[in-house]
Order: C-alpha cells, then sequence, then structure tokens
C-alpha cells in the first residue's frame, strides 16, 4: 500500500514512539507499508510491518524479503538488527498497534471530508455506491474491497494522497473496543450506520451492545446518518446522548424523519422510492428490486442530501447505479450439477444473498442447498430455524441437506425433501453423492464446519488443470466500458466461441444478472444453449448456417443476415413456421464498409431495403459492420473511412423505415479509440475478458481468466539424460524435473517448447523444457523448493496470456478459445 507522502524512517520512529535502529541510512524514505510478503512490489521505499496474529508471525518472512531487497522493518523483536546489518528497524511493543498509529498520524495531515460506515451489512455497497454517485465531483480516496478490519483500515487510510478531496472508508468490529480504534484512524466527519443484525453475535451480550460499540465510530463526527426504523440504533443513540452532541440526519418507513420515505414501488428489475424531505416530494428510481439495494441506496441518498446535492442530480445517479458483485464459487460438478461454494460465513442476510445466486441458476429445474448451523446470533434455536424453513420454502429450494446438532434438532420445520446429518464427516461418510443429479447446489456454512470438503468431494475431477474465472473482473471490465460510452448507448456483448474460452452459460448468466443490453453468439447451437439455460436478454447469431433458421425462430435469436442468399433462407423458414404477423422476426443486417468477409455492399443496400420492405414479417433490429484494423494506429485513416461510409449507408436505411433501427460498428478497440463512432450500441469482446487493445488500458482492466495447474511428479535427472519426446531437451548437468497435467489436447502450444516459454511456480517463471505432450509438460525447477502437488500457473496474473501469444506469433483470442472443454472451468465472485 503506497501514499503520496514519504517519510523518513527517523519520522516513522518518533510518531510510533519506537526505538530506531538506523544502520543503512541510504534506504531510509519511506512510500510504501507492507504487510503481506507475497505481495512485495518494491523493495527500496517498502516499510515491512511483521505483524503477529493467531494464524501467522510476521517475523518469520524478514529473511525472505531482506534477500528481495527490503531494507526497512517494524518488529517486536530486538535480535534482527544483528542478523541483518544493512536493514534498518524501529522496535516497537506491538506492530500491529504501531501500523494504526502510524495511519493515524497520516490521516492527521488531512482535512478534507471523510464518510465511515459501519453497520452489520451493507457497509461496502453503500461504499462503491457512494463512490460511483460521487466521483463526477471529487477525486475519492475509497477502502480497497473490504478492507475494514484492525490491519484493513490503517492499510486503506495510509492511501490518501494530497490528490484527494473526499474519503470513504468502512469499519467493521467482531467484538467489543475495537471501533476506538477505528474511530481515531479514519476520523469520519459524516456517519453512516447502515443497520443492525446478526453477523458476529456471539462476541457480543446483546444488539444493544453491539450497536453501542459500533457507535463508537461516530464521536466526532459532523452528521450522523442512520434509520430509526432499527431498534437497537434508536436505543443507543438515546442512551448514550449523541444525537446531542453531532447532527444527525434520519431517514424512516415507519415515522417522520429527516428523509421520510412514503412509497416504496418494485418492479421486476427496478424500485422507485418516494420520499418527504423539507416538506417537498422527492424520488428515486434505482436499477435493482432487493431489499438490501433499496435500504443502501436510501442511505445513499440521504448522504448526498446531507451534502447538499439537488434531487434531480441524486435521482439521474441512482439511476446508473451498477451491480457490486458478490463473493462466491461456481463450478461445474459431478453428474451435470453445478455447485455455488459460499461457505465463508453462514448469517441470515448472507444467506439470502446466496439463496438469490442460486435461483439465478436457471439451467437446472432444481435447487438443493447443503446448509450448516447458524452460529453467530443470540436468538432461539427454534425461532431461527423456523425463519430459516421459511426463507427456504420462499426461495423455491427443493432440497435441504442439514448439517450440525443445531438444525439436525429443528428437522420438523422444513417442509422440502430433506436429511440430516451431525457433522461434517457423518455426512461425507454416508451420503450418496451419486444421488446428486443435473441440480444447482448451494453450499452453505460457517467456516468450522470445513464445508471445503464438501465443495472439493461435488467438483468434477476429471483435470487438475482448471481454468479459473474470476466475475468481479469481468464485470470491473464491462463497467469500465460502460464508463467510456455515451449516455443511452447500448453494448452488446460477445460471448461466442465459448466466451473466448470461459464458458458461454456462466458467463452470459452473469451479463444478464449485471443489465447487458446484448449478447452476441456465433452460431444458432450457442444461443439455443443458452435460452435453455435461461437466459433471456437478446441474442444474435453472427454466423446462421441454412440448417439452423428454423431453430432460430423457436428460440427467438436474432439472426445476422450478410447476404441475399441467407435472406432468402430466413423468408422460407419463415414461411414454413407459419409466424403470425404480430411477431415479426428481429434481424440484424450486416454491412460490408471494408472488411470485405462478410456483408452487404453499398451497391446492394437499394434492393436489400426493397426486399426487407416487401416482406411485413421481418424487422431490422439493428445495422452493423465490422472494423478491419481498429487497434492499428497506422490504419485509422482506414477505420475513419469505414465509419463515414457505415454512416452513411446506414442512414440510407434508416431513412426508408418509420421505426428507430440501432446502429453499431465499435469492437473493443474501437471504443476507446473511436469515441464518434458510438452510434446507437457498441460491441465489447476480448477486452470484457481483461484482454487490453491499447497499452493505456493495461492498469484499468482486470484478468478475468487464469489457467492453473499442479505438480504431479518431480524427477532428478541426471547429466546427458534427455526429457520428452524425440529427446529435445539434454540435461548438460544434474537437474530436477517437474511434470504438470497439462499439454496441447488442453490449449498449451507445442509452440511453447523447449524453453520458448516458461510457467510460474511460487512466483518464479522456469522453463518448459521437451516437447509439450498432448496432456503434460515438464518444467526445470532446479534449485527451488517445489512439492508435488504444488500449485502451477501457466498464465494469470503473474504471466498474462498475452505474453504467451507473443511467443507463439499470434494473438491472445487464439488462446484463449483454444482451451479444451476437458479443462474444468471454476468461477469466482465477490
Amino acid at each position: 500500500m503506497s501514499s503520496s507522502h514519504q517519510y523518513s524512517l527517523k519520522d516513522v520512529a518518533q510518531i510510533l514512539k519506537g526505538q530506531l535502529c538506523l544502520q543503512n541510512p541510504d534506504y531510509s524514505v519511506i512510500n510504501d507499508i507492507l504487510i503481506d510478503s507475497r505481495k512485495l512490489i518494491s523493495g527500496p521505499q517498502t516499510l515491512f510491518f511483521a505483524i503477529r496474529t493467531g494464524k501467522n508471525d510476521g517475523h518469520r518472512y524478514i529473511e525472505d524479503l531482506y534477500e528481495k531487497g527490503v531494507r526497512n522493518f517494524v518488529v517486536s523483536k530486538e535480535e534482527f538488527p544483528s542478523s541483518f546489518p544493512e536493514a534498518n528497524f524501529v522496535i516497537v511493543e506491538n506492530s500491529l498497534q504501531a501500523l494504526q498509529k502510524l495511519a493515524t498520524y497520516h490521516r492527521k495531515q488531512f482535512s478534507f471530508p471523510i464518510i465511515g460506515i459501519t453497520g452489520s451489512n451493507g457497509k461496502t455497497i453503500i461504499k462503491e455506491w457512494l463512490f460511483q454517485l460521487l466521483q463526477e465531483d471529487y477525486n475519492i480516496i475509497r477502502s480497497p474491497k473490504s478492507y475494514n478490519s484492525q490491519i484493513g483500515v490503517p492499510l486503506s487510510v495510509w492511501q490518501i494522497n494530497d490528490d484527494n478531496d473526499l474519503g470513504i472508508f468502512e469499519a467493521g468490529i467482531s467484538e467489543p473496543e475495537e471501533m476506538d480504534n477505528l474511530q481515531r484512524i479514519i476520523q469520519p466527519t459524516i456517519g453512516v450506520f447502515s443497520n443492525i443484525g446478526p453477523a458476529h453475535d456471539k462476541n457480543f451480550i446483546s444488539d444493544i451492545q453491539k450497536a453501542g460499540e459500533k457507535l463508537k465510530l461516530f464521536t466526532h463526527v459532523r452528521t450522523m446518518i442512520y434509520s430509526p426504523d432499527y431498534g437497537a440504533i434508536r436505543e443507543v443513540m438515546i442512551r448514550s446522548g449523541l444525537g446531542n452532541k453531532v447532527n444527525t440526519f434520519t431517514w424512516s418507513r415507519k415515522s417522520a424523519a429527516g428523509l421520510t420515505i412514503r412509497k416504496v414501488d418494485k418492479g421486476k428489475i427496478h424500485t422507485s422510492v418516494n420520499a418527504v424531505y423539507n416538506n417537498e416530494a422527492i424520488d428515486i428510481k434505482i436499477p435493482f428490486s432487493d431489499e438490501a439495494s433499496v435500504e443502501n441506496a436510501i442511505h445513499c441518498w440521504a448522504v448526498m442530501l446531507d451534502m447538499g446535492y439537488d434531487n434531480d442530480t441524486i435521482a439521474r445517479r441512482m439511476q446508473a447505479l451498477q451491480s457490486i458483485a458478490m463473493r462466491l464459487e461456481l463450478k461445474e460438478g459431478i453428474n451435470d450439477c453445478s455447485v455455488i461454494n459460499d461457505s465463508y460465513n453462514s448469517d441470515l442476510n448472507s444467506l439470502n444473498i446466496a439463496l438469490d445466486i442460486l435461483n439465478r441458476q436457471s439451467q437446472h429445474k432444481k435447487k438443493t442447498i447443503i446448509l450448516s448451523d447458524i452460529l453467530q446470533t443470540n436468538r432461539s434455536s427454534f425461532d431461527l430455524y423456523h425463519e430459516i424453513a421459511d426463507i427456504l420454502q420462499k426461495k423455491g429450494v427443493n432440497k435441504l441437506i442439514g448439517i450440525g446438532e443445531a438444525i439436525s434438532r429443528h428437522a420438523n420445520l422444513f417442509s422440502m425433501e430433506k436429511s440430516f446429518f451431525k457433522n461434517t464427516d457423518e455426512f461425507i461418510r454416508s451420503y450418496p453423492f451419486s444421488g446428486f443429479n443435473d441440480e444447482a447446489i448451494l453450499i452453505k456454512g460457517a467456516r468450522v464446519f470445513e464445508f471445503e470438503r464438501i465443495s472439493n468431494a461435488l467438483q468434477q475431477k476429471d483435470h487438475e488443470t482448471v481454468l479459473e474465472i474470476n466475475l468481479n473482473a469481468l464485470i470491473n471490465n464491462l463497467n469500465y466500458y460502460r464508463k467510456m460510452v455515451d449516455q443511452g448507448v447500448k453494448i452488446m456483448a460477445m460471448v461466442k466461441a465459448f466466451s473466448y474460452g470461459s464458458g458461454s452459460y456462466e458467463i452470459s448468466n452473469t451479463l444478464q444478472y449485471h443489465n447487458i443490453d446484448y449478447l452476441s453468439v456465433a452460431y444458432a447451437d450457442e444461443g439455443v444453449e443458452l435460452r435453455k439455460a435461461g437466459v433471456y436478454v437478446p441474442i444474435m447469431v453472427m454466423n446462421p448456417d441454412e440448417q439452423s433458421f428454423d431453430a432460430i425462430l423457436k428460440y427467438q435469436l436474432e439472426p445476422e443476415i450478410y447476404s441475399f442468399r441467407i435472406l432468402e433462407r430466413l423468408e422460407d423458414a419463415i414461411e414454413r413456421n407459419l409466424l403470425p404477423k404480430n411477431k415479426p422476426v428481429k434481424i440484424h443486417i450486416k454491412l460490408d464498409t471494408g472488411m470485405h468477409r462478410l456483408g452487404f455492399v453499398e451497391e446492394e443496400v437499394d434492393e436489400l431495403v426493397s426486399r426487407i420492405k416487401e416482406n411485413e414479417l421481418i424487422r431490422i433490429q439493428s445495422v452493423f459492420s465490422h472494423l478491419a484494423a481498429s487497434d492499428e494506429g497506422a490504419n485509422d485513416d482506414f477505420t475513419r473511412g469505414q465509419i463515414e461510409l457505415f454512416r452513411k449507408l446506414s442512414d440510407t436505411i434508416q431513412q426508408a423505415f418509420d421505426y428507430k433501427i440501432l446502429r453499431h460498428i465499435l469492437n473493443s478497440a474501437g471504443i476507446t479509440r473511436f469515441p464518434d463512432g458510438q452510434f446507437d450500441m457498441v460491441r465489447l469482446g476480448i477486452s470484457m475478458y481483461g484482454i487490453a487493445t491499447d497499452s493505456k488500458l493495461k492498469d484499468e482492466l482486470q484478468n478475468v481468466s487464469s489457467l492453473r495447474s499442479s505438480v504431479s511428479q518431480i524427477k532428478t535427472v541426471k547429466p546427458g539424460a534427455t526429457v520428452g519426446y524425440s529427446r529435445q531437451y539434454k540435461a548438460e548437468e544434474e537437474r530436477k524435473i517437474a511434470t504438470v497435467p497439462v499439454g496441447y489436447a488442453d490449449g498449451l502450444s507445442r509452440l511453447l517448447s523447449n524453453g520458448k516459454a516458461g510457467l510460474i511456480v511460487h512466483g518464479q517463471k522456469v522453463p518448459i523444457v521437451g516437447n509439450i505432450c498432448m496432456d503434460m509438460c515438464m518444467i526445470d525447477i532446479t534449485g527451488m523448493d517445489v512439492q508435488e502437488g504444488d500449485k502451477v500457473e501457466i498464465f494469470g496474473e503473474n504471466q498474462p496470456v498475452s505474453v504467451l501469444a507473443e511467443k507463439m506469433g499470434t494473438i491472445p483470442y487464439e488462446i484463449l478459445a483454444g482451451i479444451s472443454r476437458r479443462v474444468k472451468r471454476i468461477y469466482y465472485q465477490e
């Protein structure tokens, strides 16, 4: 974590009131702080805090960091200076408290407003939505991800720099006396108390105590925003007298408040909220319909009103709110099942969220949940499991597998198909896993139940090599491009070729959930597969063949029409299927403006218009073309010529019809380089998957796909011995060789054999030796401490797929699309 403020180690020692051992003055200026040795970026200006926790001790990693160039350390042990003579040390009693002290001092150097957020649920969503709503007007620093803990908060605050003029930080606690530290570090001027719920109940006597502890974040704020509808919050406000010391901004659905909610009108995907503020009726509309989103949006509404925004601005920005993905793991399961692993907690609020995700798996009719005891609650077990049974019933769960003594005692409360087990061992030992078949399975349990063992048992085990797909990164990339296009311009997401190897349904379902406007597939059978799996957004078929039109009409797909021959085949299918006149087929007209691959040329447009106007069962949904070289600056004049020709030809078509026809020509590269060509829609392809078409975007786009495997076997090869087919590699000296179960049948090209590329083991690139085989390859791990079973990265965060593509003399598209179907896909989402 870096800051624009530079501190000398002498300054740090004074701030921390620690003992300074300055052995290397040349490296005593600090810019970055580090607590995780695996995340080292640059050594010389990094200060490592050796923090002791219940699970680890940072002092163990000082030697490794010293070897990597780190020269400044905060430690709580005095023996280190003599062991590392070129390093500087600040010796303190407690390294965690020292980190918090430094962050507190750093925060005091800035006087701009800080919004502090706490509560049981919704903190991250409120933070991220406030960022979306306010970023037009402020340079905002905010907590990364869910950095709201005793360690996460100081790391977040350390990032404040001179360019910022607004901060948004969340604070979470799991036991009493923790919030005092976070209040001193954040020092919020505006406070948001989201809600109070059952999370971390076991460490508090009551909701009143927990609310009182959280309230400590707001002891010195200018304004505190909360809803008195939560009785525990209302009670602690009265008891503490805080309302007499700070300004309060309240909102309520039950009684008069600063913002009085009069009506909440939920639609399928939107919600309208009507309220009274300063004796005037005001409204907002958000693109979400779940209860948690409504509450989070109202908190954001209150913040913006308190900051002086007019409601017209607020309402306009609220309509553009974007989803914040949640944490989960989705993967293919045994017997055609899909497995959702959400076993990191088990409170009621997160259960509701996970069940919503389960219900989005429309490719399966049967919905199953494997649920552990709910631990963090002070409620009576009967009331708790009665409510859970009601939730499962309302969410349409077909089968429950309960694990734990508490849930088992209340088996009679659940009315669906059910079975119960005292613990995870008993379930794994006695349940017939062959009984799972073609169902969506949600695994939801507290960490102590070790449900990862169940997840491992349920996932497909055909192959040790897996392609991990980060759905959060996918949505981040989508949202990045959403910000680049003009308001009202639609986005068509390309999910052809198995979504560039990532998996068509899972990617399409995620995009659908995040309100994508259009999907595009290459062939009709891809679209049919998505329709059968429950994808309902419009789908364009780019390469309809003559035999596919019956299926296209049946599943309401929208074909690309690029020639008169294809148009005739569509007309034949329409006549054959006896379509009603009130349901015309939507088509997409492809124009050839210079690619010279598919499409109508300029001389054919007049005849094309006449033909379509003659058939009332055909409706042009869009007209589009394909740029040939939008990513190459040398061809910019050619690209501009394509755009102008497209404008001319599409104008001719639009003028011939009395309804709106969408127009689109820009691909991923075109979106960034030719903003004047956005028209009504743009097509987002490879960049949505994290592949930058412009070097300027490399820091903006997130990697989506990572191909990983593991070490199968390790052998010592003697001098003169050869490795692999055709004996292409010969050891000059004794070498340690590891075999990895990934080969050209999985998508690892033979062109990368014999040292032309390497794989990543323990963060280090090691060369491929010998010829890559069909199912495996060999790597040289000489001098490394590698064990059989250790993880191997083929491409991902440490080695972009573009690196391998360059060594192969090809493009990343080819590698991603070439990942075999036998490689298991695992999907992650936060």
